[in-house]
């Protein structure tokens, strides 16, 4: 299998139209319409069980919706198969039981990677987000920052056209949050469409080019991040940006 490449025509638009999601139930995703086009950084906020990994996860396809439709337009325009030209790093992602530098190479080889070409890309993919050093060592010592860096990396080395972001630095403090966001920064300015989630209103300020706010399974608010901070036009939006609790 040839390696996927953000040369190749973009699989976007990605275009949700009217997307429910049930389970036990409860709807948890309601009537979700919105389209990600190519370009800026999404984050996605709203309060703990507002849907946001449940989004993450319909988008991404790991689970299908109940209702709705969700279509890369560009890859069906082209007659491709999406998956390869997109990624996920999850909140926790799980390490393999084997080095930084063979969890890299396990990645490469499932996308179907000659291995005379897989060594120079998991050289290059580790030293571009700062964990050439500990490629030689077990991925599951390594701290839970590194651990992030190094699920970051896996995806980053698959070249993927866009890369959807769990809560990547929820369970991180300060310096290694902010060693994270270099490296979606990074992936960003390479060309990667970030799509990701986040709790912290700051970090959203710093990523985001747009918001969007969820509640409740619902699109309330999509706005570009200076519009979204300085006058939001949801009731709701204000009162979680004010830190209250949205119910």
């Amino acid at each position: 299998m040839n390696r996927p490449s953000k040369n190749t025509s973009s699989i976007l638009p990605l275009a949700l139209e009217g997307v429910s999601f049930e389970a036990g139930g409860k709807r948890l995703i309601k009537d979700f319409t919105c389209r990600f086009e190519s370009g800026p950084r999404t984050v996605i906020i709203g309060a703990n069980g507002a849907g946001k990994s449940l989004l993450m996860r319909l988008c991404h396809g790991l689970i299908g919706p109940s209702a709705g439709r969700i279509a890369w337009l560009g890859a069906e325009e082209k007659g491709v198969n999406p998956a390869p030209y997109q990624a996920m790093v999850f909140q926790r992602p799980v390490m393999l039981r084997r080095s930084v530098a063979a969890n890299v190479d396990y990645a490469l080889s499932l996308r179907g990677m000659p291995r005379a070409e897989r060594a120079e890309r998991v050289a290059e993919a580790l030293a571009r987000t700062g964990l050439r050093g500990r490629a030689r060592h077990p991925a599951r010592v390594l701290s839970v920052g590194e651990q992030q860096r190094l699920a970051l990396t896996r995806a980053w080395a698959l070249d993927p056209q866009v890369l959807f972001l769990d809560e990547p630095t929820a369970s991180l403090d300060p310096a290694a949050a902010h060693a994270v966001e270099n490296v979606i920064n990074a992936i960003h300015k390479a060309g990667t469409r970030v799509i990701m989630t986040t709790h912290d209103l700051g970090q959203a300020r710093r990523m985001g080019d747009e918001i969007l706010f969820i509640h409740r399974g619902r699109l309330l608010e999509r706005a570009s991040t200076e519009r979204f901070f300085t006058a939001p036009r949801n009731d709701l939006s204000q009162a979680f940006i004010r830190g209250e609790l949205v119910r």
